[in-house]
């Protein structure tokens, strides 16, 4: 839905939630991956989430794993 705004120019305004979403709150979707970075290895996700950068790989993955919910 966009609403025209003063200047002409068209605005985005936010979707409503889905049916069925509690208290009118948005279900958000998780995809968290590694991402590697030189010596480093971090976690990020889609929803804009950075883990802090790891040397080891396997922190990193849990990282991931417990921020979008596998643990």
């Amino acid at each position: 839905m966009t609403r025209q705004k003063k200047d002409g120019g068209a605005r985005r305004q936010p979707e409503r939630p889905e049916d069925g979403a509690e208290d009118g709150a948005e279900q958000v979707v998780h995809r968290a991956e590694t991402v590697e970075r030189g010596r480093f290895c971090l976690a990020r996700c889609t929803c804009g989430w950075r883990g802090p950068a790891r040397r080891a790989r396997s922190l990193a993955r849990r990282d991931a794993e417990r921020h979008a919910g596998g643990e």
